[in-house]
């Protein structure tokens, strides 16, 4: 493969021309467009790849601009909430300073917002230019197309002295945990924390220190300051060596989650087909952005999954986009359908969705994980046995 020809392509994060295909998976449909249920379709699609910039490290959404507004339809967790509150406590426990001081979040799609506990604490949001001692990114920065100049931003709003907190989704627990539905459209770079590091240096930024999250199947905590008031810690050189030693800057490595997802996909399939053969009912919980690319790649159709259901109102009534044209339904419907096996679609909280299923006793469902390989979980009935 050979780096982008057209001249006026260029890295999201550094801006250099020195980008090259990793990951192709083909056209697909946009993941965050549920249209009705009854709308037959065919559903718009756009090419869907990664690319990596050999300078600064980024991986990104190649050079497609998706056609269709996001319509904010999904519910936030529990776990996002308990985990929002958590890390405001856990920063301001670290960094007591931050007590009392100005803030200024940037926002998600996802939620997950710290403004209200930090509030709590005494904060006060920045008013219109107004630099702030604490400034937060919170899975939010990945869905600006340029992330680049969204990181200038962020360090133009942080005051001498202050600290930027970002969490994202770890581009290394993508790769070795086989997330390939966590590719789509609307989420524009894949971030390593040396992608980060090195387009925090052309603005200004040093990684002070960084912290694992379990949030999205793999996140990071990155706390960054001005690089005159920076003093890094061991924390950063050990993620680093991770990243290096799984090769997640190197394009023939990179390469392989394309091989990966392809079988992945493929074991699904063949899996809800072995359950469909043995006459056990398969339905789904979850309607998130992901279930489009996984259920397409895998060729699920509602011959195999004939619907889905969602915490979310707005979803009711609608359809995963694409070929497989599942349809979405309340969880009640889930419930009282009884089916032998529960594809867990949301992935990422599924131990918050089997206590729920199971707070009153449950009905003896088995849960389906599809990735990186399908594989079953155990509830607490199982584990007694």
């Amino acid at each position: 493969m050979t780096a982008l020809e057209d001249s006026t392509v260029k890295c999201r994060g550094c801006a250099s021309e020195n980008v090259v295909l990793v990951v192709d998976v083909g056209d697909q449909p946009l993941a965050d467009y549920f249209p009705p249920a009854d709308n037959p379709g065919p559903d718009p699609r756009w090419p869907l790849s990664l690319w990596l910039c050999r300078e600064c490290t980024l991986v990104q959404l190649g050079p497609v601009e998706a056609q269709l507004a996001e319509e904010p339809l999904a519910v936030e967790s529990a776990t996002s909430r308990a985990h929002a509150e958590a890390s405001v406590k856990e920063i301001l426990r670290d960094y007591p300073e931050l007590l009392g001081t100005v803030v200024f979040e940037f926002g998600s799609p996802h939620g997950g917002s710290w403004l209200d506990h930090l509030y709590a604490a005494g904060s006060r949001l920045a008013g219109e230019d107004e630099k702030a001692g604490l400034v937060i990114d919170v899975h939010g920065i990945v869905h600006e197309p340029q992330y680049g100049d969204s990181l200038k931003l962020r360090a133009d709003r942080l005051a001498p002295g202050g600290l930027l907190v970002m969490e994202f989704h770890h581009l290394l627990p993508l790769f070795i945990g086989n997330q390939f539905d966590t590719i789509r459209h609307g989420h524009w770079a894949y971030v390593s924390l040396r992608a980060l590091q090195n387009i925090a240096a052309l603005h200004g930024l040093t990684i002070e220190s960084v912290r694992q999250a379990e949030m999205y199947g793999g996140s990071l905590m990155v706390m960054l300051r001005h690089t005159a008031d920076a003093k890094p810690d061991a924390s950063v050189d050990v993620v680093l060596d991770d990243e290096e030693a799984a090769g997640i800057a190197d394009e023939v490595q990179l390469g392989s989650l394309h091989e990966a997802a392809r079988h992945a996909a493929g074991a699904l399939h063949d899996e809800l087909s072995r359950h469909q053969a043995a006459g056990r009912t398969v339905l789904g919980y979850g309607a998130p952005s992901k279930a489009p690319v996984l259920l397409d790649l895998s060729n699920v159709t509602t011959d195999l999954l004939p619907f889905t259901v969602d915490l979310a109102p707005g979803k009711h009534g609608r359809r995963i986009p694409g070929a497989c044209m599942v349809p979405i339904r309340p969880i009640e419907e889930l419930k009282a359908a009884r089916p032998d096996v529960v594809l867990v679609l949301t992935w990422d909280i599924a131990d918050e969705i089997v206590a729920q299923l199971e707070a009153d006793g449950g009905w003896g469902a088995t849960y389906l994980v599809p990735l990186p390989e399908p594989h079953e979980l155990g509830t607490r009935r199982q584990d007694a046995r």
